[in-house]
């Protein structure tokens, strides 16, 4: 290592050209790189990787933003439950390679070497790690989705470093070390990712599966967790010698406590404590076009124009109290549980028992009266409110 260090500051100091210079280093670099790989696509310099690195980071924060600027967002909902569901299949099928290519095993937690043969088992690694470099250029897709559905907020600084950084570690583990210690964060890698895409995936299947997706919270604390496991497995190759590269242990290590630092941070930014506000606001629960009622028209969000907060009519009281009127919302001069008094029971209206005290139209509702915060305003109206 000495030595090397010497040969690069006399490079520094020598009046060889930097081109002259690179060249000198790569011829270096592919005297220890994998000799099986040799001739493979895309695996012959690292150019290609980082020109498809330079491409997407282009589109996503500059080219992308232009296009959709005076665009509708696409409506690709179909689009994304596919690519979604082909990840998890995907990541299912590397994390069983995994396993069948050592560390069903195997290999050795505390620190396991790189296998070069031409044994069965070597060269099926070999083969995962080329299919997992190739996993890593097809998730470039998850932020060309959120631009084309101008979903801004989710293309984090965390977000852009991650996709573009995870390209150039899985062609150095192809080029160099496929196989060994380092295959550990891949495997732990691809078991996260099958829970993730499968969030993502009911994410995108629509607001009825809403009720599936509790656990966003701990999907991101077990993403956590998968750090802090590569954070000491690494180290463990420090501590014993079998020969898989210090240094790439230690970049391991750097990789991770990096990770952990971001992800904590957008741990505590998205799901930390907010003050709650006196007034709660209304939510709407559907992502798609409502309609609502506002004098038999739409109105956004379910609430009544010129009504009180959280759909409460216009000159009533805070959680639903009529105005003069009972308590809990009951009507004054009306029957219990909101009848209306001299209607029947259920609040249908008859003309046979007690009279007509006040028209009710079908379904209960009140003439000129409030029913569930709907508004009527003629007694015939038979319309039926969604």
């Amino acid at each position: 290592m000495t030595g090397f260090v010497k040969i690069a500051i006399d490079d520094y100091y020598s009046d060889s050209n930097w081109t002259t210079i690179i060249n000198k280093y790569w011829m270096l670099a592919e005297r220890v790189s994998d000799p099986r790989v040799q001739g493979w696509f895309l695996f012959d310099t690292p150019l290609p990787t980082l020109a498809m690195v330079c491409v997407y980071l282009a589109f996503v924060m500059v080219c992308g933003p232009l296009y959709m600027a005076n665009k509708k967002p696409f409506q690709i909902q179909n689009t994304l439950v596919w690519y979604n569901a082909f990840q998890v299949m995907l990541s299912l099928y590397m994390f069983y390679e995994h396993l069948m290519s050592g560390w069903w095993g195997d290999y050795s937690l505390s620190c396991q070497p790189v296998d070069y043969s031409d044994s069965d088992k070597a060269r099926r690694m070999l083969h995962l790690c080329w299919v997992y470099y190739f996993s890593k250029l097809s998730e470039f897709a998850d932020t060309v989705f959120f631009v084309l559905r101008k979903k801004k907020s989710q293309i984090t600084w965390l977000h852009l470093y991650h996709h573009s950084l995870t390209p150039f570690e899985a062609w150095l583990l192809v080029k160099f070390i496929a196989g060994g210690h380092g295959t550990f964060s891949n495997i732990v890698n691809n078991l996260v990712h099958v829970i993730m895409y499968s969030y993502y995936m009911l994410a995108a299947m629509g607001p009825h599966y809403q009720k599936y997706l509790w656990w966003k919270k701990h999907l991101t604390t077990l993403q956590l967790i998968q750090f802090f496991m590569v954070l000491f497995h690494s180290i463990s190759a420090l501590v014993y010698d079998c020969g898989y590269p210090k240094i790439i242990a230690s970049g391991l290590i750097l990789h991770s406590s990096i990770f952990i630092v971001l992800f904590t941070n957008f741990y505590i930014q998205a799901y930390k404590d907010k003050p709650k506000n006196r007034v709660a606001k209304p939510v709407n629960n559907n992502n798609n076009e409502e309609t609502h009622l506002f004098n038999g028209k739409s109105e956004p969000n379910g609430h009544i124009k010129n009504g009180d907060l959280n759909g409460h009519l216009k000159n009533r009281e805070q959680n639903g109290y009529a105005k003069n009127g009972d308590l809990n919302g009951y009507v004054k001069n009306g029957d219990a549980n909101g009848y209306t008094r001299n209607g029947d029971i259920n609040g249908y209206a008859t003309h046979e028992i007690h009279g007509m005290n006040g028209f009710l139209n079908t379904n209960g509702h009140l003439t000129n009266g409030y029913t569930n915060s709907q508004v009527l305003y003629d007694a015939t109206v038979k319309e039926k409110v969604h």
